[in-house]
């Protein structure tokens, strides 16, 4: 994911996102005085507003403007995002039998941001070089530690940066004889600009003191929680159980955020029926072809304050054996069929959790829902594993976007990280960071 979320990339965003207000609203206005009507006034307004937010969504499910690497690719993604978004503006007319934007304003639109998309993301990407090189980053702690942060910061960090240089807690101590500061000496020979210490570093005296004159020369500090929290989108294993209740959980403890994440749910949920219903004649044939069985598989999930529900997907696995039914599932399981294999693919299998949804067993954004059994071998296992549970589960979440498929127990354990990051942090900013980022992993065939 490189610098996906970083701060670094929001500048291109967000000139991206004003670029993309600028044309359609300069468009419809332009649309308005021609056809002497007022814009402002008429239903077109609301609708130039939600084609605004459907090539924002567009833009960033095709990677815009963070991902391509060439001129070519960002053309490429450029033209996608905006004739998707055009073609479900244009069908969204063609099914209600009103022209809701004029065909200037969409096809004008296009035309206009295609190379505005480009230009935004070599914008982006000169600046994620830049950041790349600025983030240097200097670690007190010890072996196994480092070795953790490395291989995340390889894998899907949300701000780039680059570990140049490692310690243990006792290599940092002061020497008198002759007179040393091991800290000071490593920061400046690295030219570090963030030093990470861990917690063991953290409690020591001399590590603090040095620190602190690095803080004042203007290199970052950071505990290795908090470097995980920011750079990573996660929080540390050995720091689950100490802060599972030093933060509030917005679900729990904003009123107003449940009752908006509520209506967002019921809204987007209507959309996803009638996406159901559209697909179900090409499923049943697929069905019949190579995916015989069932239609539908429920299966038991644990949901919000561990009450358990039958969770709806589309089958994609041959009827299995009773002893095979407490399996965790393969990435490429034997038991799934050809036709479930593409609907597997294409989250397809997904969409009739848009009931589930309805009910109200789950929300668009939340903690994947796991089987009871493996929730109650977990919880032995990880006491503070229940907190995840406070929270509706979620159709998609923060580390199904940010992690791969979790088929062990190890694999959940990092999941779990994730996850806490997602309760800490829980808002509607970071459940929109969640759909688009999921809108861009099924564009690009990514994710599970």
């Amino acid at each position: 994911m490189g610098a996906d979320e970083g701060g670094v990339s929001r500048p291109g965003r967000l000139i991206l996102y004003l670029g993309t207000a600028a044309a359609v609203i300069g468009l419809s206005k332009a649309h308005a005085v021609a056809s002497d009507y007022v814009w402002s006034g008429s239903s077109r307004f609301a609708w130039s507003l939600t084609f605004i937010g459907l090539l924002g969504l567009t833009a960033y499910a095709f990677g815009l403007p963070e991902q391509p690497r060439t001129r070519r690719a960002a053309l490429l993604s450029a033209l996608l995002a905006t004739l998707s978004a055009a073609a479900v503006i244009s069908l969204v007319q063609l099914v209600v039998g009103d022209a809701l934007l004029p065909r200037v304003v969409v096809f004008g639109s296009v035309l206009v941001l295609i190379p505005w998309y480009a230009l935004c993301a070599e914008i982006t990407h000169d600046t994620d070089v830049w950041a790349s090189e600025r983030d240097r980053v200097l670690v007190v702690a010890a072996s196994s530690e480092l070795e953790s942060l490395e291989s995340d910061l390889r894998r899907a960090p949300e701000r780039p940066a680059l570990v140049v240089g490692w310690l243990t807690p006792d290599e940092t101590e002061f020497a008198s004889v002759p007179p040393m500061r091991p800290l000071l000496t490593a920061a400046s020979d690295l030219r570090a600009t963030v030093v990470v210490l861990s917690r063991a570093a953290q409690s020591n005296d001399d590590v603090v003191l040095q620190a602190s004159q690095l803080h004042q020369e203007g290199v970052r500090i950071r505990t290795l929680s908090m470097f995980y929290e920011q750079w990573l989108g996660k929080l540390p294993i050995n720091e689950l159980e100490r802060l599972s209740l030093l933060f509030d959980i917005g679900e729990v403890h904003a009123a107003w955020y449940a009752r908006v994440k509520r209506l967002v749910d019921i809204v987007l949920a209507l959309c996803g029926t009638l996406a159901l219903l559209a697909i179900m004649p090409f499923v049943v044939l697929g069905d019949l072809v190579a995916n015989r069985g069932p239609l539908f598989y429920r299966q038991a999930r644990t949901g919000r304050n561990g009450k358990p529900f039958d969770m709806l997907k589309l089958r994609t696995m041959r009827e299995y054996r009773t002893d095979e039914a407490a399996d965790w599932t393969a990435e490429d399981d034997s038991r799934i069929t050809p036709f479930g294999n593409f609907l597997r693919r294409t989250h397809l299998d997904e969409l009739p959790q848009v009931l589930n949804i309805l009910r109200g067993d789950l929300s668009v954004v939340g903690p994947r829902p796991e089987q009871p059994h493996i929730v109650a071998d977990l919880i032995d296992k990880i006491p503070f594993y229940g907190l995840r549970h406070v929270v509706r589960p979620g159709l998609t979440g923060w580390a199904q976007v940010k992690y791969q498929y979790a088929g062990t127990e190890a694999e959940t354990l990092e999941k779990l990280q994730y996850e806490f990051y997602y309760l800490r942090h829980q808002g509607i900013g970071l459940d929109l960071r969640v759909v688009g980022r999921t809108a861009r992993s099924v564009v690009g065939r990514e994710g599970r």
